[in-house]
C-alpha cells in the first residue's frame, strides 16, 4: 500500500502507487476510506456494488473516487477494501466492503487539474486533485 496528501488551498492532491492497475485502484480506496472515516471504525458493516466509467485510466480513477465520495455522502458509507474487482478498458466493477457512519461531507468534487495515470518503471502511479 503505497498512498499519499499533499495539502494545498481548498485542495488535497491525492498521490498512489501500487504494482499493478487494479492496486492503484484498492489503494485510492483505502486513501478515500482513511480520509473520511475514522468515526466509522464502530459504524455497522456495509456492502456496496460500485461501478465507474471513464475514457481513460485517468478518468476512470477520477470517477472511482468520485462514485466512492458520493456513497459516503449519501449512504454514510466509509469504503475499507475490495472484495471483488472486474477493471475493463473503460470501467471498474467492484463489490466494496466498508461501514456505515457519519463521514464529513469534505470532498466536494474530484478535479481533472493535474489527473494522471501512468507506468512509473515496473509500477503504476496515478494522482488526483480532491476541490475539499
Amino acid at each position: 500500500m503505497s498512498y499519499g496528501w499533499t495539502e494545498h488551498v481548498g485542495e488535497l492532491e491525492l498521490w498512489v502507487e501500487a504494482p499493478d492497475e487494479p492496486g492503484v485502484f484498492a489503494d485510492g480506496l483505502r486513501a478515500l476510506g482513511q480520509l473520511l472515516g475514522d468515526d466509522a471504525a464502530a459504524g455497522a458493516p456495509a456492502l456496496f456494488e460500485v461501478t465507474a466509467v471513464g475514457e481513460d485510466r485517468a478518468v476512470l480513477f477520477a470517477a472511482w473516487l468520485e462514485e466512492l465520495s458520493f456513497l459516503a455522502e449519501t449512504e454514510g458509507f466509509v469504503p475499507a477494501a475490495i472484495e471483488d474487482l472486474a477493471l475493463e478498458r473503460e470501467r471498474i466493477r467492484a463489490r466494496v466492503r466498508g461501514r456505515r457512519g457519519s463521514p464529513p461531507h469534505l470532498v466536494k468534487a474530484v478535479t481533472y487539474h493535474r489527473l494522471g495515470f501512468a507506468p512509473v518503471g515496473d509500477r503504476w502511479r496515478a494522482v488526483a486533485v480532491l476541490d475539499v
